[in-house]
């Protein structure tokens, strides 16, 4: 085909010009315009791009296209009928549009699909012969190391076997030896003894001497030249502490006169036993070096049946030591905990930190000015903002160290700024200066004073445009904390825990004061501290934060706290990383205790792990009969609860994450018991909640708090099944709103007297069959009938009853209102007069609430 136009094309073609020039440029072919021309290569370039837009094939333009799409319109039309009776035509048109693909296509794609689905299975297939083959290795590993270590302990046995037979070979070489060398010398000695007798005794060598004669001269014979008599002791006194000779006839060691060869006791040994409160049976055998088997007959002819590992009382084994012979001690009550560290020379006092607790009123700022030091964001982590634990933090400051602890604000938390003030050396006193002082203010104040800690003033909010710092130190001054500009004993900062103005300071004011107090401590030595906070964390067990006071708390040191003793098997500083020995004035999260100890508890590191599970199973002991006195008390509050009536009692059972917020919040509840209702904490501890905990709480009716904790599954089944009520609680205050709450529900309504309306007595009259009947005018309010009355005279109540009857005209009335007339006739009264007042009130019943 010759070369033609491009409009002279699209003719051909049957399609508009713009489409064509449009196709040309999609397909790369440049023309200038309508009028250009093109070649047959530019229209097989255009047919190839054509097709491959279509689905065709790219190598072969001759086979067939991969999909095709079929477009079909028709058109039909509709006759309507209308509502006027002459019928409407519609035109219908249809269009359909079809796309059939290629089945070779379809085919393709299920092919991958399938290679994919192959090739992952393969992977999958891979991995897990690799895994068994790696557990394999893991396991012919395993039984190797195990006969090596098998073969290895045969090995170290028979060699060990070997030298002990040996040894034992030896040993009965050396006392055959002994005894052949004992045998020979006292031959020799005999037949030195013989030779001179042998002599005098020749020329009556035939007559047998008299037995009193051979004493005689055997008597004489005895005698050293020295005029000494011969001592009666064995040959070779060392060999009674031998063992014994496996002989099948036992001998006895004894002199050549045949005197035995050991030395009987005086006078009885007479042992002084050391008795404490309780003493088992087996220990007090040991101290008097007896059988047990004896300490128990003489029990028995006490009349005391004892097994050997049962505890006596003091009194009994007072009794049983006399009864043997030995002279008892009773020993004091702390006898075994007294010199629990061992006596240990004074160890050369350093300057330590000092340690300071910021105290003060709840969002006064105390974390936040303690986040400026360290450069942290603590506030941030608690929940609500506020601190609901004690927290330990060691602080290097270019001015030197300082140990501070932050206690929690809140009114709920007093015990927690006791123990903060008892373990501080400093109080740093945060006021806000727009707040002023407010009654945890006061009680910081109090329980520094308790202590005897100096008290440093920081005087937070001075950012603020409110902020009044002469009324912080009037309101402070009025409570003997008195600042040094006005001639008292305390220093005052003024300082934002925003901006951080001030911060430095009071840091030196810190500093200063702890220099005034000369802080020092040994670092040597066993080390003692004070638990600051407790906690059971699951797989970590029980955690304990720990304030050093004196020597150094190194790993693996057996350690003893209130009842719980163990031996420190980790230690972290407040960022969590791992540390290696304590000094003085610096906390650390111990781990390793048997138990959670209580926040409080004396922290003391002792020479070995078995003096401090004595003293602590000691503790337990002492401690056992209140521990059963409180589970009686529990039983007997759960039996008591299941039989009275809900009214007047809210039963609680508290779980916390830590020892002091479980101690915090249940003297928060106690506090909210009044002579109506009161709340009973049936228990509190630490940890999850359980389903023993469920079952205690169903079987009491108690509302189960958990603070911090959650509930594991056993216990969530249980509760479905019990339908025992669970609340979590991550803020404190809002556990005591819900418990108050749930106590202003079970009081009593108070009873209001409301007055309704007053009429006035305006005429008597009396029937024969109602009595006096009083006509009124209702003043005020509505008269009802049905509600209660009152009578006044000179607006003094004479009579307080009910209405016998209410009328209107001759028509009984239920309500009569203000302005209109009627006839009352009051129940057993029957002097009213006119001028009266007829006073209509009624009873309300009124919620209240606790204050």
């Amino acid at each position: 085909m010759a070369e033609v136009t491009v409009s002279q094309f699209a003719e051909v073609l049957k399609v508009p010009v713009d489409r064509l020039l449009v196709q040309l440029d999609q397909a790369g072919i440049k023309v200038e315009g309508p009028d250009a021309r093109i070649s047959d290569d530019a229209k097989l370039e255009l047919l190839t791009h054509l097709r491959r837009s279509h689905g065709g094939s790219e190598v072969n333009d001759e086979a067939a296209p991969r999909k095709i799409t079929l477009k079909r319109k028709t058109q039909s039309e509709l006759k309507l009928a209308s509502n006027q009776g002459r019928a409407r035509t519609v035109n219908v048109e249809v269009r359909q549009k079809r796309t059939y693909v290629q089945r070779s296509v379809l085919q393709e794609q299920a092919r991958a699909q399938q290679d994919e689905i192959d090739g992952r299975k393969r992977e999958i297939e891979e991995a897990q012969r690799a895994e068994s083959e790696r557990a394999e290795a893991e396991r012919r590993e395993r039984e190797r190391l195990e006969a090596e270590n098998r073969r290895r302990i045969e090995e170290e046995e028979a060699r060990r076997r070997a030298q002990e037979d040996a040894r034992r070979a030896a040993e009965q070489r050396g006392r055959e030896d002994e005894a052949r060398r004992v045998r020979e010398r006292e031959e020799q000695e005999r037949a030195a003894r013989e030779r001179p007798a042998a002599a005098p005794a020749a020329p009556a060598a035939r007559e047998r001497p008299s037995p009193a004669g051979a004493a005689a001269a055997h008597d004489k014979d005895r005698g050293t030249r020295y005029g000494r008599q011969e001592l009666h002791v064995a040959g070779d006194v060392s060999s009674r502490y031998k063992k014994k000779k496996r002989f099948k006839a036992r001998t006895v060691a004894t002199t050549p006169d045949g005197r035995h060869g050991f030395e009987m006791p005086t006078a009885p040994v007479v042992h002084e036993v050391g008795i404490g409160e309780t003493v088992t049976v087996a220990e007090l055998a040991q101290k008097m070096a007896v059988k047990a088997t004896e300490v128990i007959k003489v029990l028995m002819n006490m009349g005391v049946m004892a097994t050997i590992n049962q505890p006596l009382d003091q009194d009994t084994a007072v009794l049983v030591v006399e009864e043997m012979g030995h002279t008892p001690k009773v020993l004091k009550e702390n006898q075994i905990e007294e010199d629990l560290q061992g006596s240990h020379a004074e160890a050369d006092v350093e300057p330590r930190p000092p340690v300071v607790t910021v105290m003060g009123h709840v969002d006064h700022g105390k974390t936040s000015l303690l986040d400026y030091i360290r450069r942290s964001k603590v506030a941030a982590g608690e929940a609500g903002g506020i601190t609901q634990h004690i927290g330990a933090y060691h602080v290097e400051t270019p001015k030197g160290a300082i140990t501070f602890l932050d206690t929690p604000g809140h009114a709920a938390f007093t015990a927690m700024r006791a123990r903060g003030a008892r373990a501080t050396d400093v109080v740093v006193l945060v006021v806000a200066a727009d707040d002023g002082v407010m009654p945890q203010t006061i009680e910081a104040i109090d329980h520094a004073r308790a202590a005897g800690v100096p008290i440093v003033v920081a005087v937070n909010k001075i950012d603020k445009s409110d902020a009044d710092l002469d009324r912080v130190r009037t309101e402070l001054s009025k409570h003997e904390v008195i600042s040094e500009e006005w001639g008292g004993q305390n220093m005052f900062v003024s300082v934002s825990a925003r901006t951080g103005q001030g911060i430095d300071q009071l840091l030196e004011a810190i500093l200063l004061q702890a220099e005034v107090l000369e802080l020092r401590a040994p670092r040597s030595g066993l080390a003692s501290g004070v638990v600051i906070e407790s906690s059971i964390e699951k797989g970590r067990g029980a955690v304990a934060t720990v304030l050093v006071k004196r020597g150094t708390l190194h790993m693996g040191d057996p350690i003893i706290a209130g009842s719980e003793f163990g031996r420190v098997r980790a230690m972290f500083d407040e960022n969590g990383k791992a540390v290696q020995e304590a000094l003085p004035s610096m906390p650390v999260v111990v781990l390793g205790l048997s138990g959670a100890p209580n926040a409080g508890d004396e922290l003391l590191a002792v020479e070995s792990e078995r003096k401090a599970r004595e003293v602590a199973l000691y503790r337990q002991g002492k401690f056992r009969d209140v521990k059963l006195a409180r589970q009686a008390t529990r039983a007997e509050d759960v039996f008591s609860t299941m039989g009275e009536a809900k009214a007047g009692v809210v039963s609680v059972l508290i779980k916390a994450d830590v020892q002091g917020s479980a101690e915090a919040l249940r003297e928060a509840l106690g506090k909210l018991s009044t002579s109506e209702v009161q709340v009973k904490v049936l228990a509190s501890g630490l940890g999850g909640i359980t389903a023993s905990d469920v079952q205690l709480a169903a079987a009491s009716r108690a509302l189960i708090i958990g603070f911090n904790v959650r509930a594991d599954a056993a216990a969530r089944d249980a509760v479905k099944e019990t339908g025992v009520e669970v609340r979590y609680y991550s803020i404190i205050y809002e556990a005591i709103d819900d418990v108050k709450q749930m106590m202003s529900g079970m009081l009593q309504p108070e009873i209001k007297e409301q007055i309704v309306g007053i009429a006035q007595v305006r005429e008597v009259f009396r029937s024969s069959k109602f009595g006096v009947v009083a006509g009124c005018l209702v003043t005020e309010g509505f008269v009802r009938r049905n509600n209660p009355i009152r009578v006044l005279r000179d607006n003094v109540v004479i009579f307080e009853g009910a209405l016998e009857s209410l009328k209107r005209f001759k028509d009984d009335a239920g309500e009569v209102r203000a302005g209109t007339e009627c006839g009352i006739g009051v129940k057993n009264y029957q002097d009213v007069r006119v001028g009266d007042q007829i006073e209509c009130f009624a009873r309300v019943e009124v919620a209240r609430t606790l204050q």
